[in-house]
C-alpha cells in the first residue's frame, strides 16, 4: 500500500476491539468464565452424575453465559444492561436534596410507612459567580445560549459554507461538548401587558387601535395554543474555569463565520436554567429551600 492509498475510518470510533474471532475482551471474558465454570462442575460431578444429565442442567448456563456475551438490548451489551438493572432495582427510589440528615414525616401527614428517603447524589454541585456549573471531582460546565440561523433558505454554496464552518469547529474540539436543544413555553403574559399599557401613549389614535387588535390578537393565541421556542445551548466540559471559559470563546470566535452568536449564561441565568430541567412546568423563579413546606397556597 502506498502512501496516497485511502484507509477507512469507522465511524464508530468507540467500538471496542476485536481480540479472539470477532469478539472483544469483553465477550473472551465471560465465554472463558462460563467455559472454566462448567468445566471445574463437570470435574466435580463427573463420576457422581451421568454425562446426560450434567449436560440436560449445564445447558442452561452455557446458553445464558452466550446471551450474556453476545446478546444486546437497546445497543447496549446485555451484561451491562442486567448490571444496570441490578443496580437500578436495588437503588433507593424515595430521594431528597439535603447533605443532613432527613427528617421523618411529620405526624399530620398521612403517609404509608416505607423505605426512608435517601439523599439526592447529583453531578452538579453548584454554580460559581460566572455561571460555571461545579461538577466536583469531573471539573466545571460552561453554558451558553447560541442562536440559529436558517440553513433552508440558503443558496447551496452558502451552505456548504456553513457546513464547512461547523466541520472546522468540529476538528477543534479537544473536550467534551454537548449541542442541547430544548422546548420551552412561552408566557405572553409579560408582553401583552406592556403592550397595553403602552398602547395609550402612543401618538396617534389609529397605532393605540392596532395595538390593541395585536394584543387581542396575542392573547387569542395563547389561550388556542401552547406556544413553544426553541432553546440551543452549548455545553463544554473542563477540569478548571479558565479552560471552560477559553473553551466557549474559542467556538464564539470560529461559529461566528456560519452567523451564530455565542452568549455565556451569567449565575442566575445558569440557575434557572438547572432548575427548569428538574421541573420544566414550574413557573420561572420560584424555587424553595430545603426545608421550606410547599403548599397549594404558596410558600410557608
Amino acid at each position: 500500500m502506498s502512501w496516497t492509498d485511502p484507509v477507512r475510518i469507522p465511524a464508530d470510533v468507540d467500538q471496542e476491539d476485536r481480540i479472539v474471532g470477532g469478539f472483544t475482551a469483553r465477550q473472551v471474558a465471560i465465554l472463558g468464565c462460563t467455559g472454566a465454570l462448567l468445566y471445574a462442575a463437570y470435574l466435580l460431578a463427573e463420576e457422581r452424575l451421568p454425562l446426560a444429565v450434567f449436560a440436560a442442567a449445564a445447558l442452561p448456563v452455557a446458553l445464558t453465559g452466550v446471551l450474556l456475551a453476545i446478546g444486546r438490548r437497546d445497543g447496549v451489551p446485555l451484561d451491562r444492561y442486567l448490571l444496570a438493572a441490578i443496580r437500578h432495582g436495588r437503588s433507593p427510589k424515595h430521594l431528597a436534596s439535603t447533605s443532613s440528615d432527613i427528617p421523618d414525616a411529620p405526624a399530620w401527614v398521612a403517609a404509608k410507612p416505607g423505605p426512608h428517603p435517601a439523599p439526592l447524589r447529583l453531578p452538579a454541585r453548584g454554580l460559581t459567580a460566572d455561571g460555571l456549573i461545579d461538577l466536583g471531582p469531573d471539573g466545571v460546565a460552561a453554558v451558553a445560549e447560541v442562536s440559529t440561523v436558517s440553513f433552508a433558505l440558503r443558496t447551496p454554496d452558502e451552505q456548504d459554507a456553513l457546513v464547512a464552518v461547523f466541520g472546522r469547529w468540529l476538528n477543534s474540539l479537544s473536550g467534551p461538548a454537548q449541542i442541547l436543544v430544548r422546548a420551552e413555553r412561552v408566557d405572553l403574559t409579560g408582553p401583552i401587558s406592556t403592550l397595553l399599557a403602552n398602547a395609550d401613549t402612543l401618538a396617534h389614535p389609529a397605532l393605540t387601535a392596532a395595538a390593541h387588535e395585536h394584543a387581542a390578537f396575542l392573547t387569542d393565541l395563547s389561550a388556542r395554543h401552547d406556544l413553544l421556542r426553541r432553546h440551543v445551548l452549548l455545553i463544554v466540559r473542563e477540569p478548571t474555569a479558565a479552560r471552560a471559559v477559553r473553551r466557549l470563546e474559542e467556538a464564539a470566535r470560529l461559529l461566528s463565520a456560519c452567523g451564530l452568536t455565542i452568549r455565556p449564561l451569567d449565575s442566575d441565568a445558569a440557575g434557572a436554567l438547572v432548575a427548569s430541567c428538574f421541573d420544566p412546568a414550574a413557573p420561572p423563579g420560584l424555587r424553595s429551600e430545603p426545608a421550606e413546606v410547599i403548599t397549594a397556597r404558596g410558600r410557608q
